[in-house]
């Protein structure tokens, strides 16, 4: 038989939306879906959804759940990873309020920044840990990353272990549609040109019928930057560097030294920028997840529509060979984006089938886009150094290259801020030296 392993699926709603799409492919009858989850209740929660879905929608599906991580993986085919490691107490809160001590203010934090340094230090151990195991008991499947910190993950996975890796968002495939929203713009029929990192991919091309879209897009937001929006931060940076970006304003307030300032307080309200706006999700969240646990986890006629995500149309172009494009994180090897380093991790248009993925060559981003691209890959590629020697020296330059760590503090307290960072984290983190 057959195996998708997904590893954190105590995420109840994320394993509903990747693993009930499964449950639509034909070419995946008959396979196991295997559960792994460090938490049991919810692990069993996920399972009675999920078994609830498969008596609805496709009875050939086998759920089985597992508490041993290696005994899932066991001759899996895919494996989905999820896995948030800390969760909200105590890493989330320790990620924002030493930072706060120090005058540094965050948005979500899980990306780069300081929040996203420590986020990849306490995750790559884990990760590790996942890689031995795939590359004891299941080779040669395809593993499938949805976790955060993904350029640094996904790079770290690709670099280091020998675990076929591709790397999953929704930023790429949201990023045209909500655009064309904002500014009551009609987006059927668009022809788009996407690439660049994880979280800052850019829109290079925009067409319809052949007639390129940026004049009329960057007319309109220009008109809407004169009033209050939740997109502000992304239309200034299209005004000043000429191009949109994937990833919210929210993201990217804290990805760029321009908005979060203590010198500069007026800003946060001008670019209308919700500062601690990720545990604030995570709080609401947990309530919301109470709220609805028994709707979700005991209702016999759960239904399910296939969303938008990537994964179970990989996994299906895979098993059919019938080819499926969408935008993936991969290495940079060989220059894809010849004007960023090949050790990166960058976001491209890819191609699924059964000889694998097979990511597009981009050539040379605008040499702006390029350079803001390389001030995060910077903090990225120094954070996996970090967490590959052991070394603490690494973590303070992944942290003094970071764009608004530094542009806030100075060498001395950034240190400061990381030795009392690491020793709140304690043994969620590995020792260094």
């Amino acid at each position: 038989m057959s195996k998708i392993t997904f590893i954190g699926a105590g995420s109840t709603i994320f394993a509903k939306n990747i693993l009930g799409d499964c449950l639509f492919v034909p070419a995946l009858e008959g396979f196991e879906f295997a559960l792994h989850d460090i938490d049991e209740i919810r692990l069993k929660e996920s399972e009675q959804m999920l078994q609830n879905l498969a008596q609805k929608y496709n009875q050939s599906i086998q759920i089985e759940s597992y508490l041993n991580r290696k005994e899932a993986l066991a001759d899996a085919k895919y494996v989905i990873n999820a896995i948030q490691v800390g969760g909200y107490k105590p890493s989330t809160v320790i990620d924002f309020d030493i930072p706060k001590k120090y005058g540094l203010h965050q948005t979500i934090g899980d990306t780069i920044g300081i929040g996203g340094i420590f986020r990849t230090l306490r995750t790559i151990p884990v990760m590790l840990e996942i890689a031995r195991d795939i590359e004891t008991v299941c080779p040669n499947a395809w593993l499938l990353n949805y976790t955060n910190p993904m350029a640094a993950l996904t790079g770290f996975m690709n670099r280091h272990t020998n675990v076929k890796t591709i790397g999953l968002c929704h930023s790429v495939q949201a990023c045209t549609k909500e655009l064309f929203e904002a500014l009551d713009m009609d987006h059927s029929g668009i022809e788009e040109r996407i690439a660049g990192i994880n979280h800052m991919a850019w829109l290079l091309e925009v067409k319809k019928d052949g007639k390129d879209l940026y004049p009329e897009i960057k007319k309109r937001a220009k008109e809407k930057q004169k009033e209050k929006h939740n997109d502000m931060v992304r239309f200034e940076l299209m005004d000043k560097f000429g191009y949109y970006i994937t990833e919210s304003s929210e993201h990217n307030a804290e990805y760029h030294p321009y908005f979060i300032k203590s010198q500069y307080p007026e800003l946060i309200e001008h670019f209308n920028i919700p500062l601690d706006e990720y545990p604030r999700r995570c709080v609401n969240q947990i309530k919301e997840w109470e709220d609805m646990r028994d709707e979700i986890v005991h209702n016999s006629q759960l239904s399910h529509e296939r969303s938008k995500e990537y994964g179970s149309r990989i996994i299906e172009a895979m098993e059919t060979n019938e080819p499926f494009k969408f935008g993936g994180n991969v290495m940079n090897t060989g220059g894809l984006i010849s004007n960023l380093p090949e050790k990166s991790c960058v976001e491209v248009p890819c191609v699924a089938d059964r000889n694998g993925i097979l990511p597009t060559y981009i050539g040379e981003l605008p040499e702006q886009l390029a350079a803001l691209n390389r001030t995060n890959i910077n903090t990225q590629l120094l954070t996996i150094e970090a967490a590959v020697t052991g070394k603490k020296e690494h973590i303070y330059q992944a942290a003094l290259l970071d764009p608004h760590t530094s542009a806030e503090l100075s060498m001395d307290d950034i240190t400061a801020m990381c030795d009392e960072l690491i020793e709140a984290h304690g043994d969620w983190l590995p020792e260094y030296k």
